[in-house]
């Protein structure tokens, strides 16, 4: 299956997982930082995985689909930190057409409300803060800075 469709379906499996703190997804808070899908292969048919220059040494000709996932969480006392992430990996894991998920937690750079989607600010009554075709600003009183 190409990496493009997958990498689009790994997508919208993140719009479905919801934060169990705040009422949005992870995808529209955020939290995901990135998305790469790769095609590696398996050697000896255990689960060592060898990229050679970023590309997979076909030995044996099995390969799979692998989806590496860096993401963040809203706080690092976040409760339900690595139970969350577990999660995430296995629903991944749940797309056809991926076979492994690497999810990967990380703090730098942390996060913040302006990681957000519009939508997902909008959802949570935030005030927008962004030129309007006006000069002004929407939510602030019209000053640029």
């Amino acid at each position: 299956m190409n990496s493009q469709v997958l990498h689009k379906d790994v997508v919208n499996v993140c719009k479905t997982i919801y934060d169990p703190e705040i009422p949005q997804n992870i995808w529209d808070l955020g939290l995901v930082y990135s998305v790469e899908i790769e095609e590696r292969t398996k050697i000896d048919g255990d689960a060592r995985e060898v990229l050679d220059e970023g590309k997979p040494i076909n030995e044996s000709g099995e390969t799979f689909m692998h989806a590496a996932i860096v993401m963040t969480l809203t706080t690092p006392s976040c409760p339900v930190g690595p139970e969350f992430l577990n999660t995430v990996k296995t629903r991944v894991q749940s797309v056809e057409g991926i076979d492994r998920c690497n999810v990967e937690l990380v703090w730098d750079p942390p996060w913040n409300q302006s990681m957000m989607s519009e939508e997902a600010q909008t959802m949570l009554g935030m005030e927008l803060n962004r030129p309007m075709l006006d000069g002004t600003r929407a939510g602030g009183n019209g000053d640029w800075e």
